[in-house]
């Protein structure tokens, strides 16, 4: 089992994709469009195996369910095997973020992008489950 994609509203497609572009460099515009009987886009951001779905809806739309509109996520954990050259590719292009607490099996950092949303980066230092989920 693999997570394919998170369908997400922000307020910028623009602002996001760009976030995302500077956290992980393969990631490439695979498509976009308008929102069908709706005013707003949609764009999807990603590599060949997964992809944020970003929805940027332009003003309330009262045919659609409140939960692509307002609600909000807490925060978006991806895996990554270089959370230095994350980090670094994040903090050349401006963003601030900061680095958790020391942990002999992960480390962890959280960035919020340009519309708010937090996103936390993890970089394993262990293959053993136990090791790896020890709280």
């Amino acid at each position: 089992m693999y997570l394919e994609h998170a369908n997400i509203t922000v307020e910028s497609i623009e602002k996001s994709t760009e976030f995302l572009q500077a956290a992980f460099p393969d990631f490439v515009l695979r498509g976009e469009g308008n929102l069908m009987n709706q005013n707003g886009r949609w764009a999807h951001v990603g590599n060949d195996r997964f992809y944020f779905a970003l929805q940027q809806c332009d003003n309330h739309l009262s045919d659609v369910s409140t939960r692509y509109i307002n609600d909000g996520i807490n925060h978006i954990g991806m895996v990554v095997e270089d959370l230095d050259g994350v980090t670094g590719r994040l903090q050349q292009r401006g963003y601030d973020g900061y680095e958790t607490e020391s942990n002999p099996f992960r480390r962890r950092a959280y960035y919020f992008d340009p519309n708010g949303i937090e996103w936390e980066f993890v970089q394993y230092l262990s293959e053993s489950p136990a090791e790896k989920n020890r709280y």
